[in-house]
């Protein structure tokens, strides 16, 4: 562990100024660190990943992209990239996706996703093991204040997606999404308890029985 990440208070939110910030985030480029900034106020993640944690990740990507690809939905993934609106929020969601007629509003080469200059993603999904309450919480609000249409946590302790319809800087929870008609959370939570049990292979051949079900 290097002595900046040892000087740094982690998983809470402390006052901050962007300036520090910035060159807080610049000095861990080395690091595994997710980092947030709202409100005046940084967190860092720096916790290891969990199996779980990896594990989930994995099944939630594959299951959104093929959903995307039967029904024809155009979309671009995107795992724990940079959004920022300089001088006020800075985020790294664990996954994001651009549907639809956005799905290539970020042109390749892109580094850091300037929010001042591209539109925020559809579909922001944060994977919590630890981190449950605040995504729950002030992240949830951050994304509002983003624009996001959609956001989903996924509660990796208990196989379980807490999801959110936003509008008008405000949110409503959700049994299926409205991004991806038909794709309702129990699909998705059934294939994260399944993922416990079974090989992501296998899981993907249910998911796609399931969605293929649905085409029916």
């Amino acid at each position: 562990m290097s002595e900046t990440q040892t000087q740094l208070p982690t998983d809470t939110w402390i006052y901050t100024s962007w300036q520090e910030y910035e060159q807080i985030v610049a000095n861990l480029l080395n690091e595994k660190a997710k980092s947030y900034y709202y409100k005046g106020h940084m967190r860092l993640e720096m916790a290891p990943v969990s199996f779980d944690h990896g594990q989930d990740h994995v099944v939630i990507i594959f299951a959104v992209t093929l959903f995307a690809a039967l029904k024809g939905i155009l979309a671009t993934g995107l795992d724990t990239t940079t959004f920022r609106k300089t001088g006020v929020q800075d985020c790294q969601p664990d996954v994001a996706y651009y549907l639809r007629e956005r799905a290539q509003a970020i042109p390749a080469g892109t580094g850091i996703v300037n929010l001042d200059r591209y539109p925020a993603p559809d579909l922001v999904i944060e994977i919590a093991k630890t981190s449950l309450l605040d995504d729950l919480g002030t992240k949830r609000s951050l994304y509002e204040e983003l624009g996001v249409t959609e956001y989903w946590v996924v509660d990796v302790q208990n196989a379980e997606i807490i999801a959110y319809a936003i509008a008008d800087q405000g949110s409503k929870r959700i049994q299926e999404s409205q991004l991806l008609p038909g794709l309702a959370m129990s699909i998705l939570e059934e294939a994260l308890r399944r993922s416990r049990e079974m090989s992501q292979s296998e899981v993907g051949t249910w998911l796609l029985s399931q969605f293929q079900q649905k085409q029916e």
